[in-house]
């Protein structure tokens, strides 16, 4: 009986690891059914825990968000430390997942190319609840922070309240790489800070 039960945590908590996938990749539920060939209401009802993960529904899911069958369902680990990263892209940023853990705090790498347009453009600022730690790996960072615009270079950091208006961009000709630190809250969608002036 207790092996059912821990089968059953285990299952419950792959809708929000789900959810947290496809969030960090800005993905729709229609994107996802469109890639994978499951329906749109299975993959709400999955994400929601209404539907009863299979293996028949996870194992093109762990391929289209290039993870493990295992850390998709939260297997306990083998004893091997070592995360694998699977890169993905979202806004023309790449992003490096430095931990495999989607419940808790989450871990980056992430590399913004050189800019092609105006390099004074300022970064669009956004909203959302945690808290955000950076440390700057090479190249140069703009951090946009309310009113403040700050450049950081290499072996630079920065904390801040993400509720606070904030956004990044490469003022430099080269890519800047750096480490970014934040909880589960910093997955979910970012909120236009301020309008888009069209």
């Amino acid at each position: 009986m207790a092996q059912d039960d821990d089968l059953t945590d285990v299952l419950s908590g792959v809708g929000p690891r789900l959810r947290a996938l496809r969030q960090a990749r800005d993905a729709t539920l229609a994107q996802v059914g469109e890639a994978t060939g499951i329906s749109l209401s299975t993959l709400s009802r999955l994400e929601s825990g209404q539907r009863k993960p299979t293996l028949e529904l996870l194992l093109p899911l762990a391929r289209e968000y290039r993870v493990q069958l295992d850390e998709l369902v939260g297997a306990p680990t083998t004893g091997d430390p070592r995360i694998h990263p699977r890169p993905f892209t979202r806004h023309g940023q790449t992003f490096v997942p430095l931990t495999r853990y989607l419940g808790g705090l989450h871990a980056y790498k992430q590399i913004i190319p050189p800019r092609k347009a105006a390099q004074d453009v300022r970064p669009e600022l956004n909203v959302h609840d945690g808290y955000e730690w950076l440390y700057v790996l090479s190249g140069r960072l703009w951090l946009a922070l309310g009113d403040h615009d700050l450049i950081l270079t290499a072996g630079e950091a920065a904390e801040f309240d993400t509720r606070t208006p904030h956004g990044f961009a490469n003022p430099g000709e080269r890519p800047v790489e750096f480490l970014s630190l934040y909880g589960a809250q910093g997955e979910r969608m970012h909120v236009r800070a301020q309008p888009t002036k069209g």
